[in-house]
């Protein structure tokens, strides 16, 4: 089996994925020595399965798409990692049947829980997936950041209906199905037996700044976001939380 010998993934990382990106990084250095395997739901076209391939980690891919599956394809087999990287088309509320109980080290579950029928579901195949000590990167559209987009570009009344809708939608015509919280996302993972060891703020500042900052300094940037990732309530109006949890 290949061996990621001191090796850490080195993506051309942005300020939307950076602080995702940092947490990724301490965990994988912490097993340099060896090769994980790795489970991305929902992974798409490959933007954190190859990288991680490339680290010299095995990645499998579960996504629902066919296009997107084809496109991480041609993506691995570009970076010379179409060996490390495998694709199965699955739908994450079908995650129990595609993979091996206690079989995986890591596992990405990146903007998958906000479409899916039965998140809680999803989560618990998660958990028996993992093998005693993997971990699990969660990625979950916030609640409070989508209340004061919807606020400031002056859509009041579907900010109002997102206060007080139980899963944090706008209405019926609302692409996502839910949006979470700090609070409500580690509940969903601890009754799964998933203890959260960190969670971030993805896209703190990001969409909420014209083209022209980000395009003027996106270094500066980068950095800005990484400071404000771990720092309520910066953190918790991000447009996206990052969970970090382990099964014990």
């Amino acid at each position: 089996m290949d061996t990621a010998s001191t090796r850490t993934a080195r993506p051309l990382v942005t300020a939307r994925t950076a602080a995702v990106w940092a947490v990724l990084r301490r965990e994988l250095e912490k097993h340099a020595d060896r090769s994980l395997t790795v489970l991305d739901v929902g992974g798409g076209t490959g933007g954190f399965a190859v990288p991680l391939a490339e680290a010299g980690h095995t990645v499998t891919v579960v996504d629902a798409s066919p296009d997107a599956l084809a496109a991480l394809t041609r993506r691995a087999a570009d970076a010379g990692v179409a060996k490390r990287v495998k694709a199965i088309q699955g739908d994450g509320d079908a995650l129990a049947g595609l993979v091996e109980p206690g079989s995986v080290d890591l596992i990405l579950c990146h903007a998958v829980l906000e479409v899916v029928d039965k998140p809680a579901d999803v989560v618990a195949a998660i958990a028996t997936a993992l093998r005693p000590g993997g971990t699990l990167s969660l990625l979950v559209a916030g609640k409070a950041a989508a209340i004061l987009g919807r606020a400031i570009n002056g859509h009041l009344r579907s900010a109002a209906a997102m206060v007080t809708d139980p899963e944090g939608r706008a209405g019926s015509r609302d692409t996502l199905r839910r949006r979470y919280d700090v609070e409500t996302a580690a509940a969903l993972l601890s009754s799964a037996g998933l203890e959260v060891e960190q969670t971030h703020g993805v896209r703190v500042l990001t969409d909420l700044l014209p083209a022209s900052v980000i395009e003027e300094d996106p270094q500066g940037l980068l950095e800005l976001e990484l400071q404000l990732a771990a720092q309520p309530p910066f953190r918790d109006m991000a447009s996206q939380l990052h969970v970090f949890a382990r099964r014990r």
